[in-house]
């Protein structure tokens, strides 16, 4: 797919983001290098035989530690540091409408 003016115009719309004509040639000049170091990467020799990585080391070797159960900190204290609960639960201003 080949980004275009419009089509990069319609993205925006489509995310509710109005893009002015500046932000719009710098959105399509992001593309155009990014375009260019795929066709950098595309152009590996042997590239499509290569199988993804699951980790970026290629010994990772990981062991899950056991759990352990601990005392929890009790409810008081965790809400000492509080400004404003009710009961168990911390008061917090609301944010949406």
């Amino acid at each position: 797919m080949k980004f275009t003016k419009e089509v990069v115009n319609d993205l925006a719309d489509k995310l509710l983001i109005g893009l002015t004509e500046e932000e719009n040639k710098m959105v399509l000049d992001e593309f155009e290098i990014i375009d260019k170091n795929i066709n950098l990467i595309n152009e590996i020799e042997g590239i499509d035989e290569i199988e993804p990585m699951t980790h970026c080391l290629d010994n990772f070797d990981y062991e899950l530690r056991e759990d352990e159960e601990e005392e929890s900190t009790p409810i008081e204290d965790a809400l000492a540091n509080c400004d404003d609960y009710l009961g168990r639960e911390v008061r917090v201003p609301k944010v949406v409408k």
